[in-house]
C-alpha cells in the first residue's frame, strides 16, 4: 500500500464535541482523536479512539518528557493517563495527516501536526508527531509515538 496524504483539518467544533460519547472530560484531546481516526478508520473498530485499544494493548512514549513514563499497559491505564492533558494544553486542530500503511494493513504508521494552547500562559502549542500502531482483530494491541519533546516542553515553560 502507498502512503496516503489527508488534506483535511480537524478543528474543534463545540457543539459536536463527543457528545455521542462518554468520553467528554477528554475534549481537549479531540482534534488528536479527530486526526489519529481519520488515518485508522480503515484498519480498527470503534466510534472512539479509546474504543480502538485492546484492553492490554502497550503504549510505548519514545520520548523524554518529565513526568510522562515511557511505558504504559492496558486500555485503562492510558485513559487514566490521558485524564489530565486537558488540565495543561487544549488542542484547537489536528492536520498534516499521513497514513504508511502495511500491505496487510496489521501496521499503521501516522504521520500528523496538532496545534493548541497553553492554558497557563495562553502559548502557541504546535506539536508533530509519527505514531505507529500495531492491530489485531481490528485493535489496536501496541503503540509507539513519537514526538518534537523541545516544542511540548518550549510551548509549556515559556514565561507569562
Amino acid at each position: 500500500m502507498r502512503p496516503s496524504t489527508v488534506r483535511r483539518t480537524y478543528a474543534r467544533d463545540e457543539e459536536k464535541e463527543m457528545a455521542k460519547s462518554d468520553y467528554t472530560d477528554f475534549a481537549a484531546l479531540d482534534p488528536f482523536f479527530a486526526v489519529v481516526m481519520e488515518g485508522l478508520a480503515r484498519f480498527v473498530d470503534g466510534e472512539h479512539y479509546f474504543d480502538t485499544l485492546a484492553d492490554d494493548v502497550l503504549f510505548e512514549f519514545r520520548y523524554e518528557f518529565p513526568g510522562w513514563p515511557r511505558v504504559t499497559r492496558g486500555r485503562s491505564n492510558l485513559i487514566s493517563l490521558y485524564a489530565g492533558y486537558g488540565n495543561n494544553i487544549r488542542l484547537d486542530r489536528g492536520d498534516a495527516l499521513i497514513v504508511h500503511p502495511s500491505e496487510d494493513g496489521r501496521v499503521v504508521t501516522l504521520e500528523y501536526e496538532v496545534h493548541g494552547k497553553v492554558l497557563a500562559t495562553g502559548a502557541s502549542y504546535d506539536n508533530r508527531l509519527v505514531s505507529i500502531a500495531t492491530i489485531e482483530n481490528r485493535k489496536i494491541v501496541r503503540w509507539r509515538d513519537y514526538m518534537d519533546s523541545l516544542a511540548a516542553w518550549t510551548a509549556l515553560n515559556k514565561p507569562t
